[in-house]
This record gives structure tokens, sequence and C-alpha cells, in this order.
């Protein structure tokens, strides 16, 4: 007869066996901390899941009963081993039986068979412990040492279990138990409802809250236990306790090299104790501490046995309070909310307050509370202290309690005020924060250390000098402790803080006889040839020596914290394989700085830094306030180190002004620095905010500001802070001046090698301005994009293999981005976006991610054409580094072919401007720069069988009298976009041709349309297709005409922020010549500026004639002159010559005898001045002639 078949496609129901219940209390240590179903799910050995529907379940047992009852009996089974199941986003840990026969395997196959149902193989018996979420990481490798530690779970398997889920209203569910099968005589128990597993206390073991002791034969064993705690009359009349934070190792296999020196300062005279508590302790060093002989003698009983020991459990996190003590005792864990958190309560039993007839037994309380300062961690703290207290007045009352441990508590004034003023924490946060000692006091504890402070004073160590309230008796010191000072890195949390304490409560039992530090024992030791001194932990130990019961009445004393595109290694050819020859390419190329270069730039930006950052005289030292804080950082290819004798210095400045302070202030030092060699040479208005373009001793800077007073304050210490930290919360505008520097840190501390990077950085870069696709602006490559891109493939090839040559890296790089696929793939470095939750829109054909926010994609210029130029010239890089004999040189040197040779036809830009205004002209020449992309969208959007590739530089004929030109203020370039059809296009060539002149024709209209750019008074713009022969005597413009980006503008005026201060700033060059003139004025009516000739004085030119001559002379750049005035309301003010207005139908007109002077920009120079009779331009207003 045919067996039924019953389908098993249900995760409602399964068919399982569970061991022992007496076994569950050592599986779920681990599983309540690291399986994410523990509580759902008992401890199980799944047989068949998923399992038969719900209404199905009676046919299935009595099937299930049949089978069993004819084919099986009862077996053994043992979980003696442990394993991995990698899946795609996680991996599961598991425990199993490592004998090859397994009865599970058969028994599975005979229950399938009488379900009509095939067991297709594959099963493994398996008992879930946990999951982790990389199989690399040291947190997975740690979790499976720990399941391989488990003691050998074994037992008969006399009954299988049938397991139904049952649903909670709010959404949760949980197996319960529905029946049991039994194997011996075929039984079912079914009942009457699902029950759960978890309703009631699970039963402990005899021996648990038990110590483990030494015993013969090199043994942990658990201790007996006593029927009841009683006092001993051998109980001591002192009681010495330390607690120490040992510092765990987070990196597996854990290095020991600490472990010796952990040991000798626990052995040290100032830290031998009756009990000892341990806080991050680790299964690697407990198994370590636990075989030194003399830390056996000196501590019998230990709370936990060595892991490494068969019949010992591994502790159950990965950071574990453990205790150590003389005296027997009890304990038990009690857990709080956070995961991997709780205390440790011991109950001594032999120690304790003798009252009548009652004993009280010592109790001790172990805690490591929620490391940080932020809200989230004191609000745990807060419910982590409440917890503890709870339980111990619920369970203790009347009894003498030690609490002690590593508290967490943050006790520096500066640190808790520094990160108040820096919004890293609330003020509500910050007063539960200084509640806690209240909180202890409430509830009747007494801190050691306090009392011993009050009592005897503090160790000469405690008095710093520049110690803050709250750092006195300080246990974790950055500004001491190497381990301490490399953990929290640096701003306002380098300070001294008193994390660890010993605190007391039973009236009159305790006494404080001594309070003292320890650890403070160090090593020296040799690394890489240097001498290093070694510190046993980041925390240093204490250790209170306290007298037990009341003080005699004679002695006593009146004081009281998927999308990745995986990269294959490409091994260089040997003719590129040598280093030396790369760089030897690099140097004939001057991709690589001379020393001279080197010490020049580092000159300029040293007298740059401090000439912004020195103090200035208006904070003297005796008002009693110091000077605000100034930071000037390198940033861009400076920053990183990969810059050459052409690039500039980009700056950013940060500190706590607006931004028209700092600009103001910061003009005004570096004019006054003029004599030092520091030139102001323009100031621009970008939508990122105002830059200064400078000349530094002969070296350009770009100088930039971002405005946060707590990262100044805490810098560098702030780019440690994650994206989410208080102190990166500022506008979006500010984010992104903080992006480059933010970004670059990122990458200097990440890559493997940096400078193997900075050498592959160069050449890349070399090449992409070779090959014509270095020019961010045009939607080509740009220093950020060229720094992602190797960055990811350098660290996602170091990550497989250890090491990577330079030869190599290069050789992989061009060949993956070669392949990459710009249209679908996104780049970016895994490592840091481990969760990767950016959109990509239908507009950004090329996606390179940048680090940190605001702006993640790094192409927003990106066009079609551009990313289609890129991918092909990183092919045709692929092709060269495949060709035989190839070398560095000659592949930074290979040319197939010149641009203007490549195309038969090409779309010509002509711009020409002339006047006396370079001013306009660099704005018009600059814009129109930036609208090219547009172009380039434009085309492809109207024209996509066509081709085109802009070349990133501007051309101009080869011309003997081209320089002569320029001298006279008349200019012309041209813009050239080579156009290619390809052979297979179908459309009709007139009909391309037509297509192509309408949509050149509304480009050029566009641009001579935009009147705040176009001037067709002094520019002139067209746009023609031109054949290839037409262009062939065209070069490459070299002229530096400036940077320019869409809403730049050129400017001295007041800024938009600011205008009064700034205004009043300006005008301060010309304070000494008015001062007399500004007291005596007492109204705002409009008068004129009068000045008495001087007797004897020859004739002074006009405000006309200087305003003529500034306007109209060929030599002279109009645009860098500013016009001083005497406005009737405001008084002095400054506006550009540009600007001017001088028809007195012009609603902005001015009459000339309210002129004051005329001063260049470039170096704040007063060429004319009406009061002083200055006159540089014409040389009038001295002595008469004769």
């Amino acid at each position: 007869m045919a067996t039924t078949q019953i389908t098993t496609s249900s995760h409602d129901t399964a068919l399982c066996i569970l061991p022992p219940r007496s076994t569950w209390p050592r599986i779920d240590r681990l599983r309540s901390r690291y399986d994410k179903a523990y509580g759902k799910w008992p401890p199980h050995i799944n047989l068949v899941y998923p399992f038969v529907q719900v209404d199905a379940l009676p046919r299935a047992v009595e099937a299930i009963q049949s089978a069993v009852t004819r084919d099986q009996r009862s077996f053994r089974a043992c979980l003696d081993s442990a394993d991995v199941f990698n899946h795609r986003n996680d991996n599961t840990i598991f425990v199993h039986d490592n004998t090859e026969s397994n009865p599970l395997t058969d028994l599975r196959r005979v229950i399938l068979e009488s379900l009509g149902q095939e067991d297709v193989g594959g099963y493994r018996m398996h008992m879930t412990i946990g999951q982790s979420e990389d199989v690399n990481a040291s947190w997975h490798r740690f979790l499976l040492q720990k399941a391989n530690s488990l003691p050998t779970v074994e037992w008969t398997v006399d009954e299988l279990h049938v397991l139904v889920r049952e649903r909670s209203p709010a959404g949760g569910s949980e197996m319960r138990a529905w029946a049991t099968i039994s194997l011996e005589d075929g039984s079912i128990r079914r009942l009457e409802l699902p029950k759960p597993f978890y309703d009631e206390p699970q039963p402990s073991a005899e021996d648990e809250g038990l110590p483990y002791t030494y015993t013969e034969g090199d043994i942990w064993r658990k201790s007996p236990g006593v029927d009841h705690a009683k006092p001993s009359s051998a109980a001591p009349a002192t009681l010495a306790v330390a607690t120490y934070n040992v510092l765990a190792e987070f990196f597996h296999p854990p290095a020991q090299k600490r472990y010796p020196l952990i040991v000798k300062n626990i052995l040290s005279d100032r830290a031998k104790a009756d009990v000892l508590v341990l806080e991050e302790v680790t299964d690697d060093f407990l198994a370590y501490l636990l075989k030194n002989e003399d830390i056996r003698a000196m501590f019998p009983f230990c709370s936990w046995g060595p892991p490494d020991q068969d019949d010992v459990e591994p502790l159950p996190s990965h950071n574990n309070i453990v205790v150590l003590s003389n005296q027997m005792f009890e304990w038990e864990s009690v857990p709080f909310h956070r995961e991997h958190k709780g205390a440790v309560v011991v109950k001594f039993q032999t120690i304790g307050q003798q009252d009548d007839t009652v004993f009280r037994p010592l109790i001790l309380a172990a805690v490591h509370l929620t490391h940080g300062l932020k809200d989230g961690s004191i609000t745990a703290k807060k419910t982590e202290v409440e917890m503890i207290l709870k339980y111990l007045a619920q369970n203790y009352v009347d009894h003498p309690v030690i609490l002690t441990g590593d508290f967490n508590i943050t006790t520096s004034s500066y640190t808790i005020t520094q990160a108040l003023e820096k919004n890293a924490v609330s003020s509500q946060a910050v007063a539960h924060l200084r509640n806690f000692d209240r909180s202890f006091l409430a509830d009747g504890f007494v801190d050691t250390w306090a009392v011993s402070r009050l009592e005897r004073g503090t160790a000469s160590r405690d008095d710093l000098e520049t110690a803050f309230e709250g750092e006195q008796g300080a246990t974790y010191d950055p500004t001491a402790n190497p381990l301490a000072a490399e953990i929290t890195g640096s701003g306002f949390n380098m300070r001294p803080q008193r994390y660890d304490r010993i605190l007391v409560k039973g009236d009159d039992y305790f006494k404080t006889l001594q309070f003292n530090q320890f650890g403070f024992l160090t090593e020296a030791l040799q690394e890489d040839g240097k001498d290093v001194t070694l510190h046993a932990s980041d925390h240093w130990g204490v250790r209170a020596i306290l007298r037990l019961g009341p003080e005699p009445e004679s002695q006593r004393s009146a004081v009281v914290g998927a999308r990745v595109v995986p990269v294959q290694l490409k091994s260089a050819q040997n003719s590129l394989a040598d280093p030396a020859a790369l760089l030897d390419a690099l140097k004939q190329s001057k991709s690589i700085p001379s020393e001279e270069e080197i010490e020049k730039r580092a000159s300029a930006f040293k007298l740059l830094q401090s000439v912004i950052t020195e103090p200035s005289s208006s904070t003297a030292p005796d008002q009693g306030r110091s000077s605000p804080q100034l930071i000037v950082v390198p940033v861009g290819s400076y920053g990183l180190g990969v810059w050459n004798s052409s690039s500039d210095i980009d700056c950013l400045c940060i500190g706590p002004f607006s931004p028209s302070t700092f600009f103001a202030l910061t003009t005004q030092r570096l004019r006054k620095a003029s004599g030092k060699g520091i030139r102001v040479i323009r100031r621009v208005k970008a939508f990122t905010g105002i830059m200064l373009e400078l000349d530094v001793q002969g070296v350009m800077v770009d100088l930039q500001y971002a405005p946060s007073h707590a990262i100044a304050e805490n810098w560098p210490g702030a780019l440690e802070h994650p994206a989410s930290s208080p102190v990166w919360a500022l506008s979006a505008q500010t984010l992104n001046k903080f992006k480059p520097v933010r970004d670059l840190d990122y990458v200097r501390r990440s890559v493997p090698d940096i400078t193997n990077f900075r050498l592959a950085h160069r050449l890349i870069k070399e090449w992409a301005k070779r090959r014509g696709i270095y020019a961010a602006k045009y939607g080509y490559l740009s220093g950020i994009q060229i720094t992602i891109l190797l960055a990811r493939v350098y660290k996602l090839l170091a990550h497989e293999a250890a090491v990577v040559s330079i030869p190599d890296l290069l050789t992989t790089f061009f060949n993956h981005y070669a392949n990459f696929d710009w249209k679908k793939d996104l780049a970016f470095d895994p490592f840091f976006h481990k969760q990767l939750n950016y959109r990509r829109t239908d507009r950004e054909p090329m996606a390179i991610i940048g680090y940190f926010p605001p702006a993640l994609n790094t192409c927003t210029a990106a066009s079609v054409p551009s990313v289609r130029t890129i991918t092909e010239e990183f092919q045709r890089a692929d092709r060269l580094l495949h060709d035989e004999g190839m070398t560095w040189a000659q592949f930074l040197a290979a040319d197939d072919g010149n641009f203007l040779q490549s195309f038969k036809r090409y779309i010509k830009i002509d711009v020409q401007f002339w006047g006396g205004s370079l001013t306009k002209g660099r704005s018009f020449v600059g814009w129109l720069e930036s609208r090219c992309v547009s172009l380039l969208v434009d085309l492809k959007r109207r024209l996509p069988e066509l081709h085109v590739r802009f070349w990133p530089a501007r051309f101009v004929e080869k011309m003997e009298d081209a320089a002569e030109d320029d001298d006279q203020g008349s200019y012309q370039g041209f813009y050239l976009i080579g156009i290619d059809k390809p052979k297979e296009t179908v459309t009709d060539e007139r009909v391309i041709y037509d297509n192509l002149i309408t949509t050149l024709a509304r480009f050029g209209d566009q641009i001579r349309g935009d009147k705040n750019y176009f001037d067709e008074r002094n520019s002139l713009m067209t746009i023609t297709v031109a054949k290839a022969a037409e262009v062939k005597s065209f070069e490459i413009d070299h002229r530096e005409w400036g940077r320019y980006t869409t809403g730049d503008d050129e400017s001295d005026d007041d800024d938009d922020e600011d205008e009064e201060a700034q205004a009043s700033s300006i005008y301060e060059d010309y304070h000494a010549v008015h001062t007399a003139a500004k007291k005596s004025k007492t109204t705002n009516s409009p008068r004129s500026v009068v000045v008495t000739k001087p007797e004897g004085a020859g004739k002074f030119r006009t405000a006309a004639d200087v305003l003529n001559r500034l306007r109209w002379d060929p030599a002279l750049d109009s645009g860098n002159y500013v016009v001083g005035y005497e406005d009737r309301f405001a008084g002095a003010m400054e506006k550009g010559l540009d600007i001017w207005k001088s028809e007195q139908t012009d609603d902005e007109f001015i009459p000339q005898h309210r002129i004051l002077y005329f001063k260049r920009r470039s170096d704040g120079v007063v060429v004319w001045d009406r009061m002083t009779r200055t006159d540089l331009l014409f040389g009038s207003g001295g002595p008469a002639a004769g």
C-alpha cells in the first residue's frame, strides 16, 4: 500500500529533538547573547523543518509513530564540535556530533518516508549557538571559539518533540510544545494546549553559582557548597578589595604580550588583595591567568574556571567580569537591559555581620557600566545603576555591601563642560551624570577614595597642576597612559577620569584604612628598532583595605562607548614590474616635486598658517581671555601628498567666527603681511562660499573657511567622531566645506600603504591629464575621484592579498575600470560604506561615491559623452599595459593621434573679449566653461547617434601677435568638441547636420542672452562646425585665467551676510587719515568733502580724471580697483570701479565730489587720496614748479 504523501512546507511546525533540561543553562548562556532565536526556540536539533501544516499534525504524528515503532529505538546524541553555515548575509555557528555515523540521519530518512517524502540528502545535524555577520571578523572567530569550548553535551534521545508556532497580537511568535513521540514504545503524548518552554525558571545545576577552586592534578573544579552561610572564627579583621580593568583584546587571534605585565601588576605589593574584581576578561586571558602558580596561591577561588579546560564552559561574553578571592563565596549574575551588560553579585559564606542571632553575609556587587559621554550611554548608565541598587535593596537589605568595578562615569568638569558647549551631550544627560554620586550616597554607599582623600589627602601623582575638578584620583588618564591616549584619541575627552571605584555600605561595619592605585609597572620593549614602553592596561587599578566590623569606642575618630564590484588582481608584465622604472617615469614627467619645491611649499604654508593664526592684539592676556582657536589645514592634492609643481595649495581654515568676520580679519592680516611675500589676488564668491586666491611667496593658494567652534576646539580629534556625532550636526554648506578634509583624513588612515598609494595616484593623475580626462567641471575625473577609485581597488586587493606592488596595483586599476559597468554599478569604498543607502538617479551616468556627507556622488558634472570618453581611455590604457615590452615611460608618452587630428569635424566655440577689465573677461570665460557640460548633455539628447568628445582646454591660434593682443586688453580663444558619426548610423547625414546646427544655435543664443555675464559691448561668442583643416594650427593656451564655476563672483565688496561689519572693517585701512573728521561728525546731512589746498602745492588731478584713466587705460585692470566714497547715511563706504555709475540719470549715481579715494584690490594700496593729496597715477598734487 502506497504511503500517503503529507507536504512538509510549513514554518509553523517543527519536528526536533531536545536535550535534557539540565543541560539548557550551559547552552543558553551563549544562545541568550548570540542567537536571535533565543526565547523563541528552546535548544534543539531539527529533524524536519519546515514540517507539516498544523491541520495535518495528527495524521503526520500517527504516520511517524508507526514508522519509529517499527524501525527505531533510543540512541545516544553527542554535541562535541562546532562549525559554521555560511549564508549570503550572515553565518550560523552551531555545535554538532563529530562522528561519521549519525543515527539522526537514518531517523530523518525513516520519518520522511513515513510522510511520503524523499530524503534528498544534505542534512547535517546541528544545534544553533548564534549568528555572525562576517566570517573574517574577529567577533566571528571569538564566537566560534566559544562554541568549540562548550563542554560536550551528551544524552539518550528517547523521544521526538513536535513544536508549533504561537503568534502574539504584538506581531512576535514563539515555538511551543505540541506533542512528544516516544522512540521506545511509539506512544504519543499530546498536550491539551501548546506549552511554552520559558514560562518558568530553568532548573539550576547543583553546583550553579559556586566558584571554581584549584585542585591536585592541575585541574580547576567546582568548590563543594555548604548548607548555609555562617560566620567563621577565622574571619579576617580586614579585607583588601581591588578592581582592575585589564583591557580586552578585540582582534583574533588575541595578542598576549600584555598578559605577563598584567599578572605582574596584580601580584605587586600595591595590588595584593583578598578579593580581586577584573573587568574586560576574555577567555584567552582567563585561561592564561589561571595557569599562573602565584595567582592560584593568592586566589584559591574564582567565579569561573579556565575556558580551555574540557569540562569548563567558555565565558558568556567577550568582555566579562570575573571575581577572584581567598575566601569562599557564592555568586549570581544580574543581567541589565543592554546586551552583554550585567553585574556579578558575590555572597561570602564566612564573612559578614553578626547581629544577635542573625548573620548577614558580606555582599560584593561588581559592575562594568556602559561606556560613553552621549545621551544614550548616560541614560543606559542611569538605568544600570538603578537596577543594581534596586536588586541589592530588595535581596540584601541590611547586609554589608561592596559595590565596585568600572563605572565609566565621566568625572572631569572640563570634559563635561566642553561636551555641553559643543552640544555633544544634553543638559538633562549632564544632570543625570552629576546625580550619580547623589544616588549612591542616598542609598547609603560611601566612596572609599573620597573617604581616604578627606582623611589622608591625595597621593602626590594626583596633584596635577593642570587638573580640573573631578580629575583627581583618575584611574583612566590619557595624559599619562599611552594606551588610554590611543583609545581616546584627542579633544575634550583627553582628560583624566575617575572611572574605577570601590563603594561600601554598612553603617559602622566598614572602615577605609587605605586606598591606593596600582598598575603602573611597565616594560621596555624594542619594536621595529625603537625603544617603546609597554603598559599593562589603559586603566589604573584601585585597591581599598577595609577594616571589617565595628570600631572599638577607644579608636573611634570624629571625622566622618551586494553592491561591491569584485576586484581581480592583474599582475604587471615583466617590462612594467620594476617600481624603480615607474618612479623614474614620474620624475621625467615632473609629477614628483623636487626637494626645493617641497621646501618652498612647506615654507609658504607655514607662513600662511602663522599669519592667519597669530593671536590678535585685542585679546591680550591681561583681559583674562584666550585667543579664539583657529586651525589651518591643507586639503586637496597637497594635503594628500600627491601634488606636483603646477599644483596649488588648497587650505581650509576652521574657527569660531562667522565667514564675514573671518574674511574681513584675514584679508587685513594678509595685506599687512605683503612685505613677507603674501598677495591677495582676488576674492571669489561661489555657491560653496567665499574663497581667497593668494600668492604666498610665489605659491598659489586657495583659502576657504568653515565656521565651527566645537570642531576647532576639538581638532583633530573631531575627525574621529562618527558622522552621527553631534559635533558634525552642521548645515549642509558647512559640512560641504569639511568634506574634503574628512575624506582625505579617512583615506590617509585607511589605505594599506600611503607611500605606494601616492605614487600610484600621481601616475594616474598624469595619465588622465595627458589624455584629456582630468577636469571635473567638464564631467571628467578629478583628484578626489581618482583617490576614491584607487583607494577602493587598493583596499579590496589588500583584503585578499597581504602585499600588492605598485605596478600590480596600477595594472589592476586600469583593467578593473576598463571593464567597469558605469551605467549599472557604483564605485565606492565598501570598507567605509558598510551599508550604502545611496539611490542613483537617471541623471547620473557615473557614480563615484565619496565618504562623508552631505553630497556623496562626486560626479555631478558627468555626462554620457564624458563617461564614454573616460571608459574608452581606461580601455585604451588597459590595452597598452598588455602590449609586450610596454614601459611606464612609454605608457605616459604613448599617443595614438593628436586630438586635433582625431576627428574630421569639430564644434568650435569662439570666445573673444576686449577692454581694460580682465576681471570681466575672466568671469565671462569661466561662466562659459561651466556651461559646456550642458551643451554635451543637449547634444546627446538631441543627437544620440553622434559621439562627441570635449577637450578640457582652451586653444589659440599660433600667431606672432597673440601676446601683444593680450597686452592691449583683447583676448580670443577657442573650445573644441570632436564629433564622430559611427558608420552604422542610418540617419541621413543632412538631417544630423541640420539638427546639430539648430542645437548649437540654441546654445549660442543662451550664452549671449545672459546679460549677467555676456556684454556685447566688450564680448563676442560664436559657435560653428569646423573641418579638421581649420583647427590644425591651433595650440593649447597655457595662460592662467583663474578657476571658475557657475555662481562664482569675483569681488571685494561687502559680504551679504554682514554688510555693515564688513564695510567698517574694509574702511579700517583709511581710519588713520579720517580720525579727526569722524570725531567732528555730528550729522548725517549731505555735505561735500572739502580739502583746503596747502600753500605752495601744485595742481591736483580730479576724481573724474582718475576715474577715466582707470577705466580706459589698457595697461590697467579696472576690475582691480575700488572707489572709496562718503555715503550720506552710512559714512565712508566702498564700491567696485566697474559698477560705479557716472550718469546722473542712473538711480545709483553718486556725485564725484563725494569720492574720497581710489584703491587697488590686489595689495590694498591707495593710488589717489583726496585728503592727503596722494596721486600715484598722474603724480599730481606735489609742490608747484619753479
